[in-house]
Protein backbone atom coordinates (compact mmCIF):
# COMPACT_ATOMS: atom_id res chain seq x y z
CA UNK A 1 0.00 0.00 0.00
CA UNK A 2 1.36 3.69 -0.86
CA UNK A 3 2.43 6.19 1.20
CA UNK A 4 -0.36 8.13 0.11
CA UNK A 5 -3.33 5.93 1.46
CA UNK A 6 -1.35 6.02 4.81
CA UNK A 7 -1.83 9.55 5.10
CA UNK A 8 -5.11 9.49 3.54
CA UNK A 9 -5.97 6.50 6.50
CA UNK A 10 -4.26 9.19 8.98
CA UNK A 11 -6.33 12.58 7.70
CA UNK A 12 -9.15 10.46 7.77
CA UNK A 13 -8.42 9.48 11.88
CA UNK A 14 -7.27 13.39 12.34
CA UNK A 15 -11.01 14.09 10.90
CA UNK A 16 -12.69 11.95 13.80
CA UNK A 17 -10.76 13.99 16.29
CA UNK A 18 -7.87 11.45 17.33
CA UNK A 19 -3.89 11.82 16.27
CA UNK A 20 -2.23 9.12 14.74
CA UNK A 21 -0.64 6.87 18.23
CA UNK A 22 0.39 3.63 16.47
CA UNK A 23 2.13 2.29 13.50
CA UNK A 24 0.76 1.30 10.33
CA UNK A 25 2.72 -1.57 9.16
CA UNK A 26 0.27 -4.14 8.51
CA UNK A 27 -0.90 -4.95 4.85
CA UNK A 28 -3.76 -6.50 3.46
CA UNK A 29 -1.83 -10.42 3.62
CA UNK A 30 -0.68 -9.33 7.35
CA UNK A 31 -4.34 -8.61 7.85
CA UNK A 32 -5.86 -11.53 6.49
CA UNK A 33 -2.93 -13.63 8.29
CA UNK A 34 -4.12 -12.13 11.52
CA UNK A 35 -8.05 -13.15 10.72
CA UNK A 36 -7.32 -16.85 9.96
CA UNK A 37 -4.87 -17.47 12.91
CA UNK A 38 -7.70 -15.15 15.18
CA UNK A 39 -10.04 -17.45 14.27
CA UNK A 40 -7.93 -20.61 14.61
CA UNK A 41 -8.17 -22.94 11.23
CA UNK A 42 -8.45 -25.58 13.90
CA UNK A 43 -10.31 -23.62 16.38
CA UNK A 44 -13.06 -27.05 16.24
CA UNK A 45 -10.03 -29.44 17.11
CA UNK A 46 -10.51 -27.69 21.03
CA UNK A 47 -14.42 -27.65 21.58
CA UNK A 48 -15.75 -30.56 18.77
CA UNK A 49 -16.77 -32.49 21.95
CA UNK A 50 -18.97 -30.25 23.80
CA UNK A 51 -20.24 -28.95 20.39
CA UNK A 52 -20.97 -32.52 19.29
CA UNK A 53 -22.89 -33.04 22.46
CA UNK A 54 -25.85 -30.51 22.43
CA UNK A 55 -25.96 -30.94 18.86
CA UNK A 56 -26.38 -34.75 18.66
CA UNK A 57 -23.62 -35.21 16.58
CA UNK A 58 -24.46 -32.35 13.77
CA UNK A 59 -21.56 -30.12 14.42
CA UNK A 60 -20.85 -29.12 10.48
CA UNK A 61 -24.59 -27.93 10.57
CA UNK A 62 -23.63 -25.73 13.40
CA UNK A 63 -20.62 -24.29 11.74
CA UNK A 64 -22.71 -23.72 8.59
CA UNK A 65 -25.14 -22.30 10.47
CA UNK A 66 -23.08 -20.25 12.47
CA UNK A 67 -21.01 -18.87 9.38
CA UNK A 68 -24.07 -17.28 8.09
CA UNK A 69 -24.81 -15.23 11.12
CA UNK A 70 -21.32 -14.24 11.44
CA UNK A 71 -21.04 -13.43 8.12
CA UNK A 72 -24.35 -11.02 8.26
CA UNK A 73 -21.98 -9.31 11.31
CA UNK A 74 -18.88 -9.43 9.31
CA UNK A 75 -21.10 -6.90 6.38
CA UNK A 76 -21.78 -4.78 9.32
CA UNK A 77 -18.19 -4.94 10.50
CA UNK A 78 -17.46 -3.87 7.33
CA UNK A 79 -19.76 -1.07 6.85
CA UNK A 80 -18.78 1.03 10.23
CA UNK A 81 -15.19 0.59 9.93
CA UNK A 82 -15.45 1.99 6.44
CA UNK A 83 -17.59 5.47 8.25
CA UNK A 84 -15.15 5.30 10.93
CA UNK A 85 -11.48 3.91 10.65
CA UNK A 86 -10.81 3.41 14.41
CA UNK A 87 -9.01 1.53 16.78
CA UNK A 88 -11.72 -0.01 18.78
CA UNK A 89 -14.10 -1.88 17.85
CA UNK A 90 -17.70 -2.84 18.02
CA UNK A 91 -17.03 -0.06 21.24
CA UNK A 92 -16.25 2.70 18.37
CA UNK A 93 -18.42 1.67 16.12
CA UNK A 94 -21.28 1.62 18.13
CA UNK A 95 -20.75 4.59 20.41
CA UNK A 96 -20.41 7.09 16.79
CA UNK A 97 -23.15 5.27 15.14
CA UNK A 98 -26.07 4.90 17.52
CA UNK A 99 -25.24 6.55 20.94
CA UNK A 100 -22.44 7.12 22.99
CA UNK A 101 -23.82 5.08 26.27
CA UNK A 102 -25.02 2.13 23.64
CA UNK A 103 -21.11 2.14 22.61
CA UNK A 104 -19.60 2.13 26.34
CA UNK A 105 -22.36 -0.72 26.61
CA UNK A 106 -21.00 -2.74 23.16
CA UNK A 107 -17.58 -2.24 24.72
CA UNK A 108 -18.31 -3.68 27.90
CA UNK A 109 -20.63 -6.61 26.78
CA UNK A 110 -17.22 -7.74 24.21
CA UNK A 111 -14.40 -6.74 27.07
CA UNK A 112 -16.43 -10.09 28.83
CA UNK A 113 -15.42 -12.00 25.29
CA UNK A 114 -11.95 -9.63 24.68
CA UNK A 115 -10.65 -10.70 28.73
CA UNK A 116 -12.04 -14.27 28.58
CA UNK A 117 -10.61 -15.67 25.61
CA UNK A 118 -7.11 -15.24 26.56
CA UNK A 119 -8.12 -17.34 29.19
CA UNK A 120 -9.93 -19.96 27.29
CA UNK A 121 -7.15 -20.77 25.07
CA UNK A 122 -4.57 -21.12 28.10
CA UNK A 123 -6.87 -23.67 29.46
CA UNK A 124 -7.51 -25.37 26.47
CA UNK A 125 -3.66 -25.46 25.66
CA UNK A 126 -2.76 -26.81 28.77
CA UNK A 127 -5.54 -29.03 28.68
CA UNK A 128 -3.82 -30.10 24.94
CA UNK A 129 -0.34 -30.18 26.92
CA UNK A 130 -1.75 -32.55 29.39
CA UNK A 131 -2.42 -35.39 27.28
CA UNK A 132 0.92 -35.19 25.59
CA UNK A 133 3.11 -34.50 28.46
CA UNK A 134 1.35 -35.99 31.42
CA UNK A 135 3.89 -35.03 34.11
CA UNK A 136 3.74 -31.87 33.87
CA UNK A 137 1.33 -29.98 35.79
CA UNK A 138 -1.43 -27.88 33.94
CA UNK A 139 -0.61 -24.44 35.85
CA UNK A 140 2.72 -25.36 34.49
CA UNK A 141 2.31 -24.63 30.82
CA UNK A 142 -0.32 -21.75 31.60
CA UNK A 143 2.75 -19.62 32.95
CA UNK A 144 5.03 -20.63 30.21
CA UNK A 145 1.85 -19.71 27.71
CA UNK A 146 1.29 -16.40 29.17
CA UNK A 147 4.95 -15.75 29.40
CA UNK A 148 6.15 -16.28 25.84
CA UNK A 149 2.92 -14.46 24.08
CA UNK A 150 3.56 -11.36 26.40
CA UNK A 151 7.32 -11.12 25.26
CA UNK A 152 5.94 -11.72 21.57
CA UNK A 153 3.71 -9.11 21.62
CA UNK A 154 5.88 -6.71 23.90
CA UNK A 155 8.37 -6.75 20.60
CA UNK A 156 5.80 -4.65 18.23
CA UNK A 157 3.12 -5.68 16.08
CA UNK A 158 4.70 -6.90 13.27
CA UNK A 159 7.06 -9.42 15.36
CA UNK A 160 3.19 -10.39 16.25
CA UNK A 161 2.42 -10.56 12.33
CA UNK A 162 5.49 -12.83 11.65
CA UNK A 163 4.75 -15.33 14.37
CA UNK A 164 0.87 -15.84 13.05
CA UNK A 165 2.68 -16.63 9.91
CA UNK A 166 4.31 -19.25 11.46
CA UNK A 167 2.07 -20.71 13.13
CA UNK A 168 -0.59 -20.76 10.32
CA UNK A 169 1.37 -22.28 7.70
CA UNK A 170 2.33 -25.48 10.79
CA UNK A 171 -1.71 -25.42 11.46
CA UNK A 172 -2.77 -26.28 7.91
CA UNK A 173 -0.66 -28.40 7.32
CA UNK A 174 -1.71 -30.48 10.29
CA UNK A 175 -5.17 -29.88 8.84
CA UNK A 176 -4.15 -31.18 5.23
CA UNK A 177 -2.57 -34.33 6.73
CA UNK A 178 -5.96 -34.76 8.95
CA UNK A 179 -8.59 -34.25 5.85
CA UNK A 180 -6.22 -36.98 4.04
CA UNK A 181 -6.16 -39.55 6.56
CA UNK A 182 -9.72 -39.16 7.74
CA UNK A 183 -11.24 -39.81 4.11
CA UNK A 184 -8.71 -42.94 4.14
CA UNK A 185 -10.05 -44.02 7.38
CA UNK A 186 -13.60 -43.45 6.38
CA UNK A 187 -13.09 -45.00 2.61
CA UNK A 188 -11.46 -48.25 4.34
CA UNK A 189 -14.54 -48.27 6.90
CA UNK A 190 -12.48 -48.07 10.45
CA UNK A 191 -14.44 -48.00 13.33
CA UNK A 192 -17.49 -48.54 11.03
CA UNK A 193 -17.36 -45.01 9.68
CA UNK A 194 -18.69 -44.95 6.08
CA UNK A 195 -19.51 -41.50 4.01
CA UNK A 196 -22.98 -39.76 4.84
CA UNK A 197 -24.51 -36.80 5.23
CA UNK A 198 -26.38 -37.81 8.77
CA UNK A 199 -23.45 -34.77 10.45
CA UNK A 200 -25.29 -32.40 8.02
CA UNK A 201 -28.55 -32.94 8.91
CA UNK A 202 -30.36 -35.62 11.25
CA UNK A 203 -33.68 -34.89 11.19
CA UNK A 204 -34.52 -37.88 14.33
CA UNK A 205 -32.22 -35.31 16.31
CA UNK A 206 -33.25 -31.76 14.74
CA UNK A 207 -34.40 -29.09 16.84
CA UNK A 208 -34.23 -25.42 16.03
CA UNK A 209 -33.52 -24.77 20.14
CA UNK A 210 -30.73 -27.70 19.57
CA UNK A 211 -29.04 -26.11 17.04
CA UNK A 212 -29.06 -22.60 18.24
CA UNK A 213 -27.79 -23.91 21.86
CA UNK A 214 -24.94 -25.47 20.16
CA UNK A 215 -24.24 -22.52 18.11
CA UNK A 216 -24.10 -20.15 21.34
CA UNK A 217 -20.69 -22.20 21.69
CA UNK A 218 -19.87 -22.57 18.28
CA UNK A 219 -19.38 -19.38 17.45
CA UNK A 220 -16.65 -18.75 19.57
CA UNK A 221 -14.72 -20.15 16.61
CA UNK A 222 -16.07 -17.07 14.69
CA UNK A 223 -14.92 -14.32 16.69
CA UNK A 224 -11.61 -13.59 15.80
CA UNK A 225 -12.98 -12.18 12.76
CA UNK A 226 -13.71 -8.89 14.58
CA UNK A 227 -10.05 -8.40 16.03
CA UNK A 228 -9.17 -8.02 12.24
CA UNK A 229 -11.34 -4.55 12.93
CA UNK A 230 -8.89 -3.47 15.87
CA UNK A 231 -6.09 -2.81 14.03
CA UNK A 232 -7.57 -0.41 11.46
CA UNK A 233 -5.18 2.58 12.81
CA UNK A 234 -1.64 -0.05 12.47
CA UNK A 235 -3.49 -0.86 8.66
CA UNK A 236 -1.09 0.49 5.75
CA UNK A 237 -4.73 0.51 3.45
CA UNK A 238 -7.15 1.91 6.53
CA UNK A 239 -10.74 0.64 6.78
CA UNK A 240 -10.82 -0.98 3.10
CA UNK A 241 -8.33 -3.53 3.69
CA UNK A 242 -9.53 -4.29 7.07
CA UNK A 243 -12.99 -4.47 5.47
CA UNK A 244 -11.34 -7.30 2.95
CA UNK A 245 -9.68 -9.18 5.09
CA UNK A 246 -12.36 -9.57 7.59
CA UNK A 247 -14.94 -11.52 4.81
CA UNK A 248 -12.35 -13.03 3.24
CA UNK A 249 -10.99 -14.86 6.34
CA UNK A 250 -14.52 -15.39 7.25
CA UNK A 251 -15.15 -17.12 4.34
CA UNK A 252 -12.24 -19.50 3.96
CA UNK A 253 -12.61 -20.78 7.65
CA UNK A 254 -15.64 -21.71 7.63
CA UNK A 255 -14.88 -23.87 4.57
CA UNK A 256 -12.01 -25.52 6.45
CA UNK A 257 -14.52 -25.53 9.93
CA UNK A 258 -17.24 -27.70 7.64
CA UNK A 259 -14.80 -29.90 6.34
CA UNK A 260 -12.64 -31.18 9.56
CA UNK A 261 -16.27 -31.29 11.54
CA UNK A 262 -17.98 -33.46 9.13
CA UNK A 263 -15.00 -35.81 8.21
CA UNK A 264 -14.42 -36.29 12.62
CA UNK A 265 -18.14 -36.58 13.31
CA UNK A 266 -18.22 -39.42 10.31
CA UNK A 267 -15.37 -41.08 12.23
CA UNK A 268 -17.58 -41.44 15.30
CA UNK A 269 -20.84 -43.27 14.17
CA UNK A 270 -21.79 -44.82 17.39
CA UNK A 271 -21.71 -41.53 19.35
CA UNK A 272 -24.20 -38.93 19.88
CA UNK A 273 -23.04 -37.54 23.04
CA UNK A 274 -19.84 -38.19 25.18
CA UNK A 275 -19.98 -39.77 28.69
CA UNK A 276 -18.46 -36.94 30.55
CA UNK A 277 -16.26 -33.81 30.45
CA UNK A 278 -13.10 -35.10 30.08
CA UNK A 279 -14.10 -37.25 27.22
CA UNK A 280 -15.60 -34.31 25.74
CA UNK A 281 -12.34 -32.24 26.29
CA UNK A 282 -10.64 -34.52 24.31
CA UNK A 283 -12.64 -35.77 21.92
CA UNK A 284 -10.85 -34.60 18.82
CA UNK A 285 -7.48 -35.91 20.08
CA UNK A 286 -9.73 -39.52 20.08
CA UNK A 287 -10.87 -38.63 16.48
CA UNK A 288 -6.77 -38.49 15.86
CA UNK A 289 -6.15 -42.12 17.54
CA UNK A 290 -9.05 -43.51 15.41
CA UNK A 291 -7.43 -42.31 11.96
CA UNK A 292 -4.20 -42.81 12.29
CA UNK A 293 -3.17 -44.30 15.79
CA UNK A 294 -1.47 -42.51 18.88
CA UNK A 295 0.37 -40.72 16.71
CA UNK A 296 -1.59 -38.24 14.98
CA UNK A 297 -3.59 -38.36 18.53
CA UNK A 298 -0.11 -36.52 19.40
CA UNK A 299 -0.15 -34.68 16.96
CA UNK A 300 -3.44 -33.03 16.97
CA UNK A 301 -2.81 -32.33 20.95
CA UNK A 302 0.09 -30.33 20.12
CA UNK A 303 -1.90 -28.54 17.12
CA UNK A 304 -4.52 -27.46 19.64
CA UNK A 305 -1.92 -26.16 21.86
CA UNK A 306 0.10 -24.47 19.43
CA UNK A 307 -2.82 -23.24 17.66
CA UNK A 308 -5.06 -21.98 20.90
CA UNK A 309 -2.19 -21.16 23.40
CA UNK A 310 0.27 -19.81 21.30
CA UNK A 311 -1.15 -18.24 18.12
CA UNK A 312 -4.65 -17.59 18.67
CA UNK A 313 -3.90 -16.16 22.37
CA UNK A 314 -1.19 -14.11 20.87
CA UNK A 315 -3.41 -12.31 18.61
CA UNK A 316 -6.37 -12.16 21.80
CA UNK A 317 -3.94 -10.55 23.82
CA UNK A 318 -2.85 -7.87 21.02
CA UNK A 319 -6.37 -7.47 20.37
CA UNK A 320 -7.70 -6.97 23.91
CA UNK A 321 -4.72 -4.51 24.65
CA UNK A 322 -6.00 -2.25 21.70
CA UNK A 323 -9.36 -2.27 23.07
CA UNK A 324 -8.10 -1.54 26.28
CA UNK A 325 -6.20 1.22 24.95
CA UNK A 326 -9.44 2.47 22.91
CA UNK A 327 -11.48 3.00 25.95
CA UNK A 328 -8.85 4.46 28.24
CA UNK A 329 -8.23 7.03 25.70
CA UNK A 330 -11.94 7.95 25.73
CA UNK A 331 -11.81 8.53 29.72
CA UNK A 332 -13.86 5.12 29.88
CA UNK A 333 -11.04 2.81 31.68
CA UNK A 334 -7.69 4.32 33.89
CA UNK A 335 -5.93 6.80 31.54
CA UNK A 336 -2.63 4.87 32.48
CA UNK A 337 -3.69 2.11 29.80
CA UNK A 338 -3.25 4.01 26.97
CA UNK A 339 0.04 4.76 27.10
CA UNK A 340 1.87 4.09 23.81
CA UNK A 341 5.74 2.76 24.15
CA UNK A 342 7.74 5.00 22.01
CA UNK A 343 10.09 2.33 21.25
CA UNK A 344 7.92 -0.61 20.23
CA UNK A 345 4.87 1.23 19.16
CA UNK A 346 2.50 -0.98 21.76
CA UNK A 347 0.20 -0.08 24.25
CA UNK A 348 2.72 -1.78 26.50
CA UNK A 349 0.82 -1.18 30.43
CA UNK A 350 -2.70 -2.85 28.54
CA UNK A 351 -0.37 -5.94 27.16
CA UNK A 352 0.81 -6.33 30.76
CA UNK A 353 -2.79 -5.65 32.04
CA UNK A 354 -4.68 -8.75 30.14
CA UNK A 355 -1.24 -10.83 30.80
CA UNK A 356 -1.83 -11.19 34.30
CA UNK A 357 -5.91 -11.45 33.94
CA UNK A 358 -5.02 -14.38 31.60
CA UNK A 359 -2.66 -15.87 34.21
CA UNK A 360 -4.80 -15.42 37.02
CA UNK A 361 -7.85 -16.69 35.71
CA UNK A 362 -6.70 -19.54 33.48
CA UNK A 363 -5.12 -21.15 36.86
CA UNK A 364 -8.85 -20.31 38.63
CA UNK A 365 -10.63 -22.06 35.65
CA UNK A 366 -8.54 -25.08 34.92
CA UNK A 367 -10.26 -28.00 32.31
CA UNK A 368 -13.80 -25.60 32.20
CA UNK A 369 -13.55 -25.40 28.95
CA UNK A 370 -17.35 -25.79 28.21
CA UNK A 371 -18.46 -23.19 30.49
CA UNK A 372 -15.75 -20.79 29.63
CA UNK A 373 -16.60 -20.84 25.70
CA UNK A 374 -20.19 -20.03 26.43
CA UNK A 375 -19.28 -17.24 29.13
CA UNK A 376 -16.70 -15.94 26.04
CA UNK A 377 -19.96 -15.99 23.04
CA UNK A 378 -22.49 -14.11 24.92
CA UNK A 379 -20.33 -10.70 25.35
CA UNK A 380 -19.60 -10.93 21.83
CA UNK A 381 -22.83 -12.13 20.81
CA UNK A 382 -24.73 -8.84 22.40
CA UNK A 383 -22.02 -6.33 21.42
CA UNK A 384 -22.85 -7.73 17.74
CA UNK A 385 -26.57 -7.09 18.10
CA UNK A 386 -25.66 -3.35 19.08
CA UNK A 387 -23.47 -2.94 16.11
CA UNK A 388 -26.33 -4.02 13.58
CA UNK A 389 -28.63 -1.68 15.31
CA UNK A 390 -25.84 1.03 15.22
CA UNK A 391 -25.94 0.24 11.08
CA UNK A 392 -29.38 0.63 11.06
CA UNK A 393 -29.76 3.65 12.86
CA UNK A 394 -26.43 5.64 11.23
CA UNK A 395 -27.37 4.70 8.13
CA UNK A 396 -30.99 4.88 7.88
CA UNK A 397 -30.81 7.73 4.95
CA UNK A 398 -28.12 5.96 3.09
CA UNK A 399 -31.03 4.65 0.79
CA UNK A 400 -28.88 0.99 0.71
CA UNK A 401 -31.95 -0.68 1.94
CA UNK A 402 -30.10 -3.98 1.70
CA UNK A 403 -26.74 -3.47 3.22
CA UNK A 404 -27.87 -1.19 5.68
CA UNK A 405 -31.40 -2.21 6.25
CA UNK A 406 -32.28 -5.88 5.87
CA UNK A 407 -28.66 -7.14 6.64
CA UNK A 408 -28.03 -5.49 10.50
CA UNK A 409 -31.83 -6.82 10.57
CA UNK A 410 -31.57 -10.55 9.80
CA UNK A 411 -28.42 -10.70 11.78
CA UNK A 412 -29.64 -9.07 15.20
CA UNK A 413 -32.44 -11.68 14.77
CA UNK A 414 -30.47 -14.40 14.45
CA UNK A 415 -27.99 -13.54 17.25
CA UNK A 416 -31.17 -12.65 19.93
CA UNK A 417 -32.12 -16.18 18.99
CA UNK A 418 -28.74 -17.50 19.69
CA UNK A 419 -28.68 -15.71 23.20
CA UNK A 420 -32.24 -16.91 24.10
CA UNK A 421 -30.77 -20.28 23.81
CA UNK A 422 -27.52 -20.13 25.85
CA UNK A 423 -26.94 -21.82 28.49
CA UNK A 424 -28.53 -20.64 31.79
CA UNK A 425 -25.54 -20.33 33.84
CA UNK A 426 -23.38 -18.59 30.53
CA UNK A 427 -26.82 -16.13 30.48
CA UNK A 428 -26.65 -15.50 34.60
CA UNK A 429 -23.30 -14.63 34.29
CA UNK A 430 -23.10 -12.66 31.02
CA UNK A 431 -26.00 -10.64 32.65
CA UNK A 432 -24.41 -9.81 35.51
CA UNK A 433 -21.43 -8.83 33.65
CA UNK A 434 -23.81 -6.05 32.29
CA UNK A 435 -25.30 -5.10 34.56
CA UNK A 436 -22.07 -4.13 36.34
CA UNK A 437 -21.28 -2.37 33.40
CA UNK A 438 -24.49 -0.12 33.72
CA UNK A 439 -23.06 0.93 36.97
CA UNK A 440 -19.72 1.57 36.08
CA UNK A 441 -21.08 3.98 33.42
CA UNK A 442 -23.82 5.67 35.91
CA UNK A 443 -20.50 6.45 38.01
CA UNK A 444 -18.30 7.43 35.10
CA UNK A 445 -21.18 9.80 34.22
CA UNK A 446 -21.65 11.46 37.65
CA UNK A 447 -18.09 12.23 37.89
CA UNK A 448 -18.32 14.36 34.50
CA UNK A 449 -16.55 11.35 32.26
CA UNK A 450 -19.49 10.50 30.13
CA UNK A 451 -18.07 9.42 26.55
CA UNK A 452 -17.55 12.94 24.26
CA UNK A 453 -16.20 11.19 20.98
CA UNK A 454 -15.18 13.75 18.45
CA UNK A 455 -16.96 13.33 15.49
CA UNK A 456 -16.53 16.07 12.22
CA UNK A 457 -19.67 17.96 11.16
CA UNK A 458 -18.97 16.19 7.60
CA UNK A 459 -20.47 12.99 8.66
CA UNK A 460 -20.18 9.96 6.70
CA UNK A 461 -22.49 9.86 3.76
CA UNK A 462 -25.88 8.21 5.18
CA UNK A 463 -25.21 9.41 8.49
Amino acid sequence: MTEHACDSADQELARLGYRPELRRRLGLGDLLVYGLVAMVPTAPFAIFGAVFDVSHGMVPLVYLVGFGAMLFTALSYQQMAQAFPVAGSVYAYVGRGLHEGAGFLAGWAILLDYLLVPTLLYVIGANAMASVAPGIPQHAWIVFFVALNTAVNLRGVENTARANLVFLGVQLLVLAVFAVLAALAIQRGDHGAHWSLRPLFDPAAFSLPMLFGALSMAVLSFLGFDAISTLTEESRGGARTVGRATLVSLALVAALFLLQTWLAALLLPELRRFPDEAAANNAFFEVGRRVAGPWMQTVIALTVAIGAALANALVAQASTSRLLFAMARDGQLPRFLRQVHAGSGVPRRAILLVAGLSLSLGLLFLGKIALLATVCSFGALVSFVLLHVAVAWHFRRSGRWLVHGVVPVIGALILLYVLYNTDRLARIGGLAWLAAGVVVALVLRQRGRALRLAVDEASPPGS
